[in-house]
């Protein structure tokens, strides 16, 4: 799954994959998703926005940092076919905003 997410972002434009010590982020100039836990049957991961997009039916929680305008959408990923369309425009969302 992270290999199809990893290609879903190739499709949109060039993308860095950085290991840290608690995530995996994904970026191109700025870091622009996070991968915050690799399950044995699914994936997290976080988009930091500057706003809450509360209108979709992907995000299962959407949640300010303290002290910062950053609003960071959690999705959650069980198979290949949870990237549809909805997801898809959130993932051009976040890429633009590291571009």
């Amino acid at each position: 799954m992270f290999d199809h997410l990893v290609d879903e972002y190739l499709q949109i434009g060039p993308v860095k994959v950085y290991p840290t010590k608690s995530m995996i982020a994904l970026g191109a100039k700025v870091n622009f998703a996070y991968i915050s836990q690799l399950g044995k049957n699914f994936i997290d991961v976080v988009f930091p926005f500057k706003q809450a997009y509360d209108d979709n039916l992907c995000f299962s929680k959407i949640k300010q940092v303290p002290g910062t305008n950053q609003y960071n959408h959690y999705f959650r990923m069980y198979f290949k076919e949870d990237i549809n369309d909805e997801v898809r425009k959130y993932m051009r969302m976040a890429w633009g905003m590291g571009a």
